[in-house]
């Protein structure tokens, strides 16, 4: 599903040239190389402020913190996401509420409709697979009902929607670094994007127990800090997303192009290029399992983005959902098989792809 090694040497070597950057330096927390990665990733993101985390279910935590969300609040999400947007909500002490997906595993604005209730505070719609949906839809909604639009850009590095980020619509924009992210980092990092100066600030205090000066604490904050050689290497990486973005979309159509069986179904294209940035390339099939079987065993890994939908994992068995059901999500979550689409994948590799998934009966 991923290739590190076969990355670039010139990538490589800009990598190894920020790491002793930062053994040079002597300083190696919350320092010049986190700094200088937070104004370029917010000027990226088009927003004004970037607060680096240590990952990003923190990223959203703290987010929702600095909104006030907190127990007794309810937010409507997506049961087909990673683990972690739940357990964000959780862990400040709110209540996820699960709304049902789209025909492209999406936050359905309908389901999230029925889902409303008046402990309602806010809602995080993901950019799954790096997609991310219509924003205009979602801020009209969240403006009518006078809750908060909170991203999670965790899969969706820089794609856009009329010209906008992810990130740039709702309060905040919640980001991950983990190294298999479009723009990963070498462990766990992750990042607070924000029009919001207020926010901002607060976010900047929490990430480093509560501190606005040096000993002196204005709340009860959390450990949650981007450290210096993690910055310095996303900076350098941040460099070649364009390119690696444009490489994956190559490869995504493609595989939409050349993928003829049909018992294999991948999700429909983006209405625009620029919306999806394949994190990861997603077909569906009724026989999902012995697909994936299929492919091993011609030497093509796969990977199932997500089997169980969180509303049937234990601690969120019994939380509220849409009163109609969740029929999509689970439908999606027997179904779905994530195939590798990453910028390194060679083009006899590609072949290779196509011609097991068009030979599966």
């Amino acid at each position: 599903m991923n290739d590190f090694a076969a990355e670039p040497a010139d990538l490589r070597a800009a990598e190894l040239d920020a790491a002793r950057r930062v053994l040079a330096s002597g300083w190696f927390i919350l320092g010049a190389e986190v700094e200088a990665f937070e104004r370029e990733w917010a000027a990226r993101c088009q927003k004004r402020h970037a607060v680096g985390v240590g990952n990003g279910l923190d990223a959203i935590a703290i987010g929702l913190r600095c909104l006030g969300i907190g127990p007794g609040d309810e937010v409507i999400t997506t049961p087909v996401t990673a683990f972690a947007t739940v357990l964000a909500i959780l862990q400040v002490g709110a209540t996820p509420v699960f709304a049902d997906v789209d025909a492209l595993a999406l936050l359905d604005i309908d389901s999230a409709s029925r889902c409303l209730s008046g402990s309602t505070r806010a809602v995080i719609p993901v950019h799954l697979y790096g997609r991310i949906a219509d924003m205009g839809r979602w801020q009209q909604f969240c403006r009518d009902k006078r809750i908060h639009l909170v991203e999670d850009c965790a899969q969706a590095h820089l794609a856009r929607w009329r010209g906008q980020v992810a990130g740039a619509f709702g309060a905040f924009g919640a980001y991950s670094f983990y190294p298999t992210k479009n723009l990963g980092a070498r462990g766990d990092a992750g990042a607070i994007v924000t029009g919001d100066a207020s926010l901002a600030e607060r976010a900047a205090r929490l990430r480093n127990y509560g501190q606005r000066d040096r000993y002196r604490h204005d709340e009860a904050g959390v450990n949650s800090r981007l450290d210096e050689l993690q910055a310095a290497i996303l900076r350098a990486r941040l460099g070649w997303l364009d390119r690696f973005t444009a490489d994956r979309r190559r490869i995504a159509r493609e595989l939409r192009g050349r993928i003829d069986n049909p018992t294999v179904t991948p999700l429909p294209a983006a209405p625009e290029e620029e919306q999806d940035v394949h994190h990861l390339f997603v077909v569906n099939c009724p026989e999902r399992d012995r697909l994936a079987q299929h492919l091993e065993a011609r030497g093509v890994q796969s990977l199932v983005h997500y089997p169980i939908p969180l509303h049937r994992q234990a601690p969120c068995a019994a939380l509220r959902k849409d009163p109609r059901g969740l029929p999509r999500a689970e439908a999606h979550a027997g179904t779905c098989l994530s195939l590798p689409c990453h910028p390194q994948l060679r083009d006899e590799e590609l072949s290779r792809i196509v011609d097991a998934v068009n030979a599966f009966r």
